[in-house]
């Protein structure tokens, strides 16, 4: 069905730039990027896919059993990404509120042109039909030089809630906790722009470039763009193996390195961001023993402190045996949305955070990545990331923050607002 040819690239770092500026071409384009970022469960360090032979997308109704469908008929590498909205599809939840992006709930395709790199080797696999394309492609990419891109004026971005109505949200939804209704919800704001016309590759390679994030994903089908540098494996399958790192604690970086590891030392003892982290940690474990076989849920890394380009972030590692009764697509379903983007109990905070904000999140705090023609698979938590709707004309970017009995308002906005800082700067 395949041909498979492999490659030695020699730089790597510029064969990345060559490979995501030959991929415009296409109409369907899936560019993931691992940043160099020392991490345990990654396969690859860079992965292309392009140009869809076969596709599905649909609405929340079915989703699932309808991408189990494509995935046992395919057999074959797929990706895409699930937005938050498959909620729906999972408990009896609707969404209601703006949505200025619409984009479908779910999509994903079968690509013609695979690139697989890892080190310095890189694996070229296409399907046979367009494998006589194979070298023409290959001398093509090591042949295109970086691109130089004309700036557009500045564009406003504005916020979708107030700072009055955030902090007032806030405590609405600490009544809710105090009540015992909940222990934590993420609760999310909406940042965006009206008739935006922007160049989505110059603001990946700008975004990627300020984050260096491990997750980083470049998505593109037609006139609808996600440029992700999002942190957050969502979940991961490896045979029977299933991993999840939800990120819950988040501390600012400092220049000087003194007070850097002063605020990374404050976030790995602070008893509110723990309480954040070992709350979803919990949410997830329990997530996963669904799907599990007995006894094989392990907490592989509880509060770990990882720093990034713009952040320190707190993550836990969770892993689990998958039963063979169940499905790599069953695992996705029992656990999703992710609990990091969600909060405990997971149905009656989805109901609140409903109400509470004021836009459909969509793609933000879903999910991106592939399957494997095996049905092993890779995802990242939507997260960090600009989302524009080409033909609309509109840019969104979302942020927010877990919310526990320990929060306070102010404080949870700042965080808010530290999240939102790459972005604005990529956009401005």
């Amino acid at each position: 069905m395949r041909t498979s040819i492999t490659k030695n690239i020699e730089n790597s770092i510029e064969f990345k730039q060559q490979l995501l500026t030959w991929s415009q071409q296409f109409r369907e384009v899936v560019f993931m990027d691992s940043n160099d970022y020392p991490q345990q469960y990654s396969s690859y360090d860079c992965i292309l896919a392009v140009d869809a032979f076969t596709s599905v997308k649909t609405d929340y109704h079915n989703a699932f059993e309808d991408l189990k469908q494509y995935q046992q008929v395919t057999k074959d590498w797929l990706f895409g990404y699930l937005s938050f909205d498959l909620k729906n599809d999972v408990e009896l939840l609707h969404s209601n509120n703006f949505d200025g992006l619409d984009f479908p709930d779910l999509y994903f395709f079968q690509p013609k042109k695979i690139f697989l790199l890892k080190g310095n080797e890189l694996e070229i696999q296409y399907l046979n039909m367009c494998d006589h394309e194979v070298e023409i492609d290959f001398n093509e990419i090591i042949e295109l030089e970086s691109q130089t891109f004309v700036t557009l004026s500045a564009v406003e971005v504005q916020q979708r809630i107030s700072k009055e109505s955030y902090l007032d949200k806030v405590s609405k939804i600490l009544d809710h906790i105090h009540r015992g209704d909940i222990y934590e919800a993420n609760f999310c704001m909406e940042f965006f722009i009206e008739n935006a016309i922007i160049n989505p590759l110059e603001k990946f390679l700008k975004l990627n470039e300020i984050s260096k994030s491990p997750l980083a994903v470049y998505f593109k089908n037609n006139t609808q763009f996600l440029l992700s540098a999002s942190p957050e494996r969502y979940l991961k399958k490896e045979g029977e193996l299933i991993i999840s790192q939800p990120i819950k604690g988040t501390a600012k970086r400092f220049s000087d390195p003194i007070e850097d590891e002063k605020s990374k030392d404050e976030l790995a003892l602070d008893p509110k961001e723990r309480s954040e982290n070992i709350m979803v940690s919990d949410l997830v474990r329990n997530d996963l023993s669904r799907t599990a076989q007995k006894g094989s849920v392990n907490v592989e890394e509880l509060c770990g402190i990882y720093s990034f380009e713009q952040v320190h972030q707190m993550i836990s590692t969770i892993t689990s045996r998958l039963d063979f009764q169940y499905t790599g697509v069953d695992v996705i379903k029992t656990t999703f949305p992710m609990g990091s983007m969600t909060g405990t109990p997971k149905v009656s905070v989805l109901k609140i955070i409903e109400e509470m904000e004021e836009t459909k999140r969509g793609l933000y705090s879903g999910a991106v990545g592939y399957f494997t023609p095996n049905g092993d698979f890779d995802f990242n938590v939507v997260i960090r990331s600009i989302l524009y709707n080409q033909d609309k004309k509109y840019v969104s970017f979302s942020v927010g923050s877990a919310i526990t009995s320990q929060s306070i308002p102010e404080k949870e906005y700042e965080e808010c607002l530290l999240k939102a800082k790459a972005m604005r700067e990529v956009l401005s």
